[in-house]
């Protein structure tokens, strides 16, 4: 997981990573509506931004102010906005209402509370897909006297935001016409109020949406039933797929075979995971862990990486009280000790356990790193990210940490964890590449003279090494020869620390570190030198209504990272920001997708990031032991996952890109429509090009029935689609309707926009009256369906925690009818938190259970048996 502090920034200046969530069902594929984080409009194309903006205000020297806002719903297509800016003193409120089909108004009260002076001001700020500015919609017309602007073609789609009366400036920052910055105020503030009023018109094709909160229904959570979850026990039993691996590490130690990963017996791996992670591995009770580690094998996990262990903010860490650490060269033995344990329980359970070498380590001025005072440092302590791959002393301190780590002795097992083959793979560093994200802080102009230096050096010889030019080649931010450059330096780090944990005695999969906050196909070289490519994706609500012809979902970008001849592990996944009301459709997604992709590993950020503690149980984006939205889920998927009841596809694309495609231009899944629509289809792999310059990249071998593709443009769906049926039949998605299926003999699922809808599968049938929902069912005893005695029924809907981001949740109560072909005499029990399960009524009739869901009570898991 990125720092706290970084993944703001990534995602508010990543525009592909922006979590839209468009029309309803069956609408233009261009929508307009508001955003309920900011009040302000956002345009999609086919789920995807196409337009955003948000509020930004700067003190004197661009000095970032914070401006919170609240947003309410009045009515439908009516709403308030209310924001403070402390720093600069001033509050806003807006009315916001839709005066037409194709008409938004924003009613701006501005009050400064008093004189400002010498500031930059601000106001909003828009942005426009690049790649829609090159292609169909041309660049954004700024409109006389600062009053606006506009995008679009005059007699076709095009939108037009006024202001009135004029703003105090209206420009594209530093003349991009990607952005738009419209400023109430600039350069000060006069006291006093004043009014601004904006109207969006929109025409051609463009369609005015509803907010999220109006899609899926505006009645009051608070009148929903408390969740029935107990954060101590788990609602099924799914423990019987750990059964036979216990205890963890039973069969020897796993290997990465080709694409595969295999067990010493040559028994294939395969891994539904989460993470445990800071405060929940050293501030949780031994008994409690112990009770924790039955839960995720009940759950059906049988892998947990444990992350963030080094992280400053993280106290105790793995150095020990934070406030106490005076360098990080000793690991806490108190610390140690919590870790054995955990490793101990889970290993008892049969699930095995990822360790990464490096998280957030923050370094301090007496761990004797060169150019320390280069580094960047907050109260005295300093990451290393970036600076590692150019600084042989952070390498060593890298190295130092892995052996005394690895080669500590579990003192519950009396195995060192290297020895240990429940230790199912290693990570040397998280989110840490310099190919795209930290190359940029080596440069001359960053105040780094030293590190400078060292970067320098190491260009200028590539440069000569391969006859590039060298005025090209450093240059970090730029597509070309320092592409090659950066994965070669990149590479080098990652051999030698492999080199180093394969001489302390590391047996298991190595990953150096991941794909991930939007990098494109040019960051994989570098990662091949690990055993397995590694990739994180976080996505945003309405992942299912993604438009593979226009838009990325977080889907695209996992799918991205798979490499010819490797495994493809996920060590994180998840969506945000909390709480996504549909967020119990993505365990399905993913688990069904990777089913059907042939990935390896997926491990789910985070099952908690607090410790489990009865008197301190907050909810959160990295607590998903105690939300019932996610649990409702995350079972069934492990199940259909494990189990591989979505079979592999039957079709392979491989994308061979020539070392020109590969470095010399961005392929993401924000602009390759082949990296998206491959996957709705068959098995995407990309296979590295044989490059002169990097004679250690290796090519792959390309299976002989594989369809070969070399244009990241081609879309393998008709131009009109709107939806996709995978290869063995399976899976069925349609983004139109925001419809996924899963049809197979033990499970089927349907998950979306199911309000209103009649969905049959081989033995089920759905009429559901809520908007939007997740039912799921399987067999639990390997038989088909039909034949089955004993069935498990997943139920996923909204979950809201109370006011603070306290439980219990608030559990939307489904509503409509679900059929089911099976043998008669089974009964119908519900899960609740406490006590037995409850038995429920269900009717049987022509070979098929009937039952009813009032909308009133609410079980997320049900049993018929």
């Amino acid at each position: 997981m990125t720092s706290r502090a970084l993944r703001p920034f990534l995602r508010a200046s990543a525009f592909v990573c922006l979590a839209i969530l468009p029309l309803a069902s069956g609408a233009s594929d261009w929508t307009v509506s508001v955003e309920e984080q900011n009040g302000l409009p956002v345009l999609t194309r086919g789920g995807g931004p196409a337009m955003v903006s948000r509020f930004d205000f700067w003190a004197a020297d661009w000095g970032w102010t914070g401006f919170p806002t609240a947003f309410k719903v009045k009515a439908p297509y009516r709403y308030t906005l209310s924001g403070s800016n402390k720093s600069l003193d001033f509050d806003l409120q807006a009315d916001i209402q839709k005066q037409s089909s194709q008409t938004l108004t924003w009613t701006f009260d501005l009050n400064a509370h008093s004189q400002k002076s010498n500031v930059e001001g601000g106001g909003i700020v828009f942005q426009f897909d690049p790649e829609l500015i090159a292609g169909e919609m041309g660049d954004p017309v700024l409109l006389p006297d600062n009053r606006g602007w506009s995008w679009g073609k005059s007699q076709g789609r095009r939108l037009e935001m006024r202001f009135e009366p004029a703003l105090a400036k209206v420009y594209f920052e530093q003349g991009n016409s990607a952005q738009v910055r419209a400023f109430f105020y600039k350069g000060s503030i006069p006291a006093g109020r004043q009014q601004v009023k904006a109207v969006l018109n929109l025409t051609g094709d463009i369609a005015l949406g509803q907010t999220p909160s109006e899609r899926f229904g505006l009645a009051d959570p608070a009148t929903w039933p408390d969740g029935q979850l107990d954060w101590r026990t788990s609602p099924v039993d799914l423990s019987f797929l750990n059964a036979p691996e216990k205890p963890a590490g039973k069969r020897g130690f796993v290997k990465a075979a080709g694409e595969q990963l295999l067990f010493a017996d040559n028994t294939p791996a395969r891994f539904w995971g989460t993470n445990v992670s800071a405060y929940a591995i050293f501030n949780t009770s031994d008994e409690e862990i112990k009770q924790q580690a039955k839960r995720l094998s009940a759950l059906g996990f049988n892998l947990v990486r444990l992350h963030h262990h080094d992280s400053p903010w993280v106290s105790p860490n793995m150095f020990g009280k934070a406030d106490a650490i005076e360098d990080t060269q000793q690991l806490s033995a108190a610390s140690l000790k919590k870790i054995d344990w955990w490793i101990k329980c889970l290993k008892d359970e049969g699930i095995y356990v990822w360790l990464d070498m490096h998280v957030e380590r923050a370094l301090t001025a007496n761990d004797n790193i060169y150019a320390f005072q280069e580094l960047p440092q907050d109260q005295g302590r300093a990451g290393l990210k970036g600076y590692a791959y150019v600084n042989i002393t952070l390498q060593q301190a890298m190295k130092r940490f892995a052996e005394d780590y690895l080669t500590h002795v579990n003192a519950f097992t009396g195995l060192a964890y290297k020895d240990d083959p429940a230790i199912a793979a290693v990570l040397i560093t998280n989110e840490n590449d310099i190919t795209q994200h930290f190359g940029n802080i080596l440069l001359p102009d960053k105040d780094v003279p030293k590190h400078s230096k060292l970067y320098m050096d190491e260009a200028r010889a590539f440069a000569k090494r391969h006859d590039l030019p060298a005025g090209q080649t450093w240059r970090a931010w730029e597509y070309g020869p320092s592409k090659l450059f950066l994965n070669d330096l990149e590479r080098r780090f990652n051999v030698d620390m492999i080199e180093h944990l394969r001489s302390i005695g590391v047996k298991v999969p190595i990953a150096t570190t991941s794909t991930w906050g939007g990098n494109g196909l040019s960051a994989l070289p570098a990662l091949t030198a690990g055993d397995v490519i590694d990739a994180h994706s976080y996505g945003g609500a309405g992942q299912l209504e993604k438009n593979p012809l226009t838009s990325d979902s977080m889907i695209n970008w996992l799918a991205a990272g798979q490499v010819v001849d490797k495994p493809l592990t996920v060590t994180e996944w998840n969506t945000e920001p909390f709480p996504t009301p549909d967020r119990h459709s993505l365990p399905l997604y993913v688990a069904g997708t990777a089913s059907h992709q042939g990935w390896d590993a997926l491990m789910q950020y985070a099952y908690s990031q607090q410790a489990f503690d009865a008197g301190w149980i907050r909810t959160g984006n990295w607590n998903a032991y105690n939300d019932p939205a996610m649990i409702a889920t995350l079972p069934a998927a492990a199940l259909l996952y494990r189990r591989a009841d979505v079979h592999e596809a039957t079709t392979r694309y491989v994308f061979a890109p020539t070392p020109d495609t590969l470095f010399n231009q961005p392929i993401t899944a924000n602009n390759s429509v082949l990296l998206r629509t491959a996957i709705e289809k068959g098995k995407l792999q990309i296979a590295m090009p044989e490059t002169a310059e990097l004679p250690w990249l290796q090519p792959g071998t390309k299976a002989p029935q594989a369809q070969v593709l070399l244009d990241p443009g081609q879309s393998l769906l008709d131009v009109d689609a709107s939806e996709s049926t995978s290869d063995t039949g399976e899976l069925k998605r349609n983004w139109q309707q925001g419809l996924y299926t899963i049809d197979t003999p033990l499970t089927q699922a349907a998950t979306g926009w199911l309000g209103g809808k009649s969905i049959s599968l081989a033995d089920i049938q759905l009429q559901v009256t809520t908007a939007y929902a997740s039912v799921v069912v399987q067999s639990l005893d390997a038989k088909p369906l039909s034949q089955s005695r004993e069935l498990l029924i997943s139920l996923g809907t909204r979950a809201v925690p109370k006011a603070d981001d306290m439980t219990p949740f608030n559990v939307e109560p489904l509503e409509g009818r679900l059929s089911i072909k099976a043998p008669a005499g089974l009964k119908l029990f519900g899960y609740q938190a406490r006590g037995p399960l409850k038995e429920f009524a269900a009717t049987y009739q022509d070979g098929r259970y009937l039952i009813t869901f009032d909308g009133k009570q609410m079980s997320n898991w049900l049993f018929l048996k």
